[in-house]
């Protein structure tokens, strides 16, 4: 039996196969330090081989990507300094071809696929902790919460607010209809579920501020192009306006009070201090990629014992920015924040112009999240996580050209929106 390229490596012709390797990605990337190294190989066979089926259409013209590899090229040259250089190494070939990889999902997977392997792939990794999760009692805060399968309740409440939203927009955005709108149900309640049995506020809080930012960019969307620009800096100033009015009237001690939580998240504030203490030995450069929480190193050591980490290895300083800073200096910190900042922006250009782009509505919505968890958790910067495929898989559809769709998205029932011409640059 032959199988044609365009059922593996043509969006909108490969769906079969595009929402099998994206749910199953997403499954490892939750559960690789359980089933260890061949998982990561199943990862890899999912996505390198494309390239066999033609290398052209798969891997394009790399050289308009230099500004997506630019932090993943310095964390590995940081092998030449770090105070762990096999840990360096290591590691940064595994983000390398993590990237790669996302790279190789952009090329080949259209947005409308892509969600149905995120509502598969979320709904599969939910299902699997609910089944074979456990509680877990936090000694900071003096409580139980589920965390699943994972280590964590905030990776729980992450893989949680992505089913919510891929279900969202799967419906609201999309116009996915039948067996995938009922899908994208399902996966929405087993996702709210978790949420609330994770009692994460992070997760809990970044979900309900995405789906309003959702809808709100709808509403702008519906407008003439030369009014949205108007309409999106009045939200923002607003927006802006009511979070420091709720920051010095004490909501925020109200709302994390909600959550059990105090102003020092959970300790989060004191990581932070410690965080860029540690930056100051070396703020240019940094002491290598994931090159400071090393079994043996002292303060390394020290942080595990203060914050009940007997496993001593998973830990961070629940702040992209400042583990960023930490690992790679003031250089990596810019390279990897521009990736971060062009993907938001360059979104919301799309969005703001004359074109009606669902896709960059679907991706808008995600960077946004990875923008607001960077704050309080580390999503991006470490190989074989989903939050750092999310985002090399949005800044790379930012390198595609794109012509105008044929038919109004805004309204899904008119047909589906999917009725874009993409077109590949080599």
């Amino acid at each position: 039996m032959r199988i044609s390229k365009a059922s593996l490596v043509s969006p909108g012709t490969n769906q079969l196969y595009g929402t099998f390797a994206v749910a199953l990605s997403l499954f490892v990337f939750a559960y690789s330090p359980r089933f260890g190294q061949v998982s990561i190989l199943l990862y890899y066979a999912l996505w390198l081989p494309l390239v066999l089926v033609d290398y052209r259409k798969v891997l394009g013209n790399y050289g308009k990507y230099l500004w997506i590899f630019a932090f993943t090229i310095f964390a590995c040259l940081s092998f030449f300094w770090s105070a762990a250089p096999g840990m360096t190494m290591r590691t940064g070939v595994q983000y390398l071809s993590h990237v790669v990889c996302a790279l190789i999902a952009m090329r080949t997977i259209d947005i409308p696929t892509f969600t149905r392997g995120g509502i598969a792939g979320v709904a599969l990794v939910l299902v699997y902790s609910l089944l074979f999760g456990a509680y877990h009692y936090d000694m900071l805060d003096g409580t139980f919460s589920f965390v699943g399968a994972f280590s964590s309740k905030n990776q729980l409440g992450f893989y949680a607010s992505l089913g919510i939203y891929f279900a969202f927009v799967a419906v609201f955005t999309l116009g996915e209809r039948g067996i995938w709108m009922a899908a994208a149900g399902v996966s929405g309640l087993i996702s709210a579920y978790s949420l609330l049995a994770s009692q994460s506020a992070t997760s809990v809080l970044t979900t309900v501020a995405i789906i309003g930012l959702s809808l709100g960019m709808r509403v702008i969307s519906a407008l003439r192009p030369s009014n949205r620009k108007g309409l999106f800096l009045a939200a923002a100033m607003f927006s802006v306006v009511a979070a420091v009015a709720i920051a010095y009237s004490g909501g925020i001690d109200v709302v994390l009070g909600a959550f059990g939580k105090n102003s020092t998240l959970t300790g989060r504030t004191y990581l932070w201090q410690q965080g860029i203490e540690a930056a100051m030995a070396s703020p240019i450069v940094g002491m290598g990629y994931q090159a400071y929480w090393i079994q043996g190193f002292s303060e390394a050591e020290r942080l595990w014992e203060e914050f009940f980490i007997t496993a001593r290895t998973g830990f961070h300083f629940h702040n992209t920015y400042i583990e960023a800073i930490v690992e790679t200096g003031a250089i990596g910190l810019l390279l990897l924040t521009m990736v971060l900042v062009t993907t938001v922006f360059g979104h919301l250009k799309r969005l703001l112009s004359e074109e009606r782009d669902p896709d960059s509505m679907v991706l808008f919505g995600i960077a946004i999240l990875l923008l607001i968890r960077s704050f309080v958790e580390v999503d991006i910067l470490n190989p074989y996580h989903v939050g750092s495929f999310l985002l090399y898989f949005a800044a790379g559809k930012l390198t595609i050209k794109r012509t105008r769709p044929t038919m109004n998205w805004l309204w899904p029932e008119h047909g589906r929106s999917t009725a874009y011409r993409v077109h590949f640059s080599a």
